[in-house]
């Protein structure tokens, strides 16, 4: 029942909202009373909390079975936005910007999480592409990592990117493009070419 309460309760956090679901709403479309929801969550804050580490480690995995497949960096790339899009439902609700405003300490935890994960795994990405001549081997790998990081967190910035004006599959695939020609040879170009044709 516990893994029923946060699979729905995701769901409707990406399309309503931290703030805007309420426990009763959840329940009713779980068909459970609240009292059941209170059985395993304590309130809100906690089952935000679970929710949050649930489509983290989903995501997580997701990552880790990419990366496993061993592709080039760059195909690497696109695939692990295409899963993240996916799984984050393109966030109509702008979740990251609720968490942050009303849950800052679940949403600071989350942040320093992501952190750790996205660095070590841009870093490596970074690495095997220098490696493969597919980005320019002038490159500070680690500055590079936290750029890329710091940029989609921006995205994610409803003020600079209205979700009006650019959905958020839009934003990663402009972010991601704009990532990638700045540090690619033009071995890389090609491939890159061949996935924007993916679209």
């Amino acid at each position: 029942m516990r893994n029923k309460i946060l699979e729905k309760s995701n769901e409707l956090f990406l399309n309503l909202g931290f703030k805007s679901v309420t426990m009763d709403e959840i329940a009713s479309s779980l068909g459970v009373s609240k009292k059941t929801l209170y059985k395993y969550f304590s309130n809100k804050t906690a089952l935000i909390d679970a929710v949050t580490e649930y489509m983290f480690n989903t995501i997580c995995c997701s990552i880790d079975t990419i990366c496993a497949q061993e592709l080039n960096p760059i195909d690497e790339l696109f695939h692990i936005k295409r899963v993240v899009t996916e799984h984050l439902k393109d966030e109509k609700s702008s979740p990251l910007y609720q968490l942050q405003k009303y849950y800052p300490e679940i949403y600071t935890s989350l942040k320093q999480k992501q952190l750790l994960i996205m660095r070590t795994t841009i870093q490596d990405n970074l690495e095997r592409g220098v490696q493969l001549g597919l980005f320019r081997s002038s490159i500070d790998v680690d500055f590079i990592s936290r750029i890329y990081f710091s940029g989609i967190l921006g995205i994610k910035d409803q003020q600079i990117f209205p979700l009006k004006k650019y959905s958020m599959n839009t934003l990663t695939s402009l972010y991601l493009e704009y990532h990638l020609r700045g540090i690619i040879t033009d071995k890389g170009v090609k491939i890159l070419e061949n996935q924007l044709k993916l679209k």
